[in-house]
């Protein structure tokens, strides 16, 4: 395993020790893949997966026409917050997992709490 892989697994261990996501505040959790971005909102208490949405999701393949940049993630963003608020989901405890507050995550972060997400 390379060293870098290592060292991101220690911080997705480091922040992950810090967040638990209940039923009155889950978890919404991301990836960033290298050519797509996806996002869950998670009840660890039960295990479950609330709602999910990235740029594989049907309302939004074929609006993008590239699917790894902060505009996309944005639109992730954008649906995952319209997804929870129609589950009735309004607070979330972000987890961004190894990933900096920057960029594609930062652009997620600001899309889901400009459409009623609150964390």
């Amino acid at each position: 395993m390379k060293d870098s892989n290592k060292r991101f697994d220690y911080r997705v261990k480091r922040v992950r020790s810090k967040i638990k996501g209940a039923q009155e505040r889950p978890r919404l959790s991301v990836h960033r893949g290298h050519k797509h971005i996806y996002a869950q909102i998670i009840d660890d208490s039960k295990g479950v997966t609330l709602t999910s949405a990235s740029t594989l999701s049907p309302e939004l393949k074929g609006k993008l026409e590239v699917t790894d940049t902060i505009t996309a993630a944005k639109s992730v963003g954008d649906l995952i917050a319209k997804k929870a608020t129609e589950k009735g989901i309004k607070k979330v405890v972000f987890d961004r997992r190894g990933y900096e507050y920057t960029g594609k995550i930062k652009a997620l972060a600001d899309a889901a709490r400009e459409n009623g997400l609150e964390f």
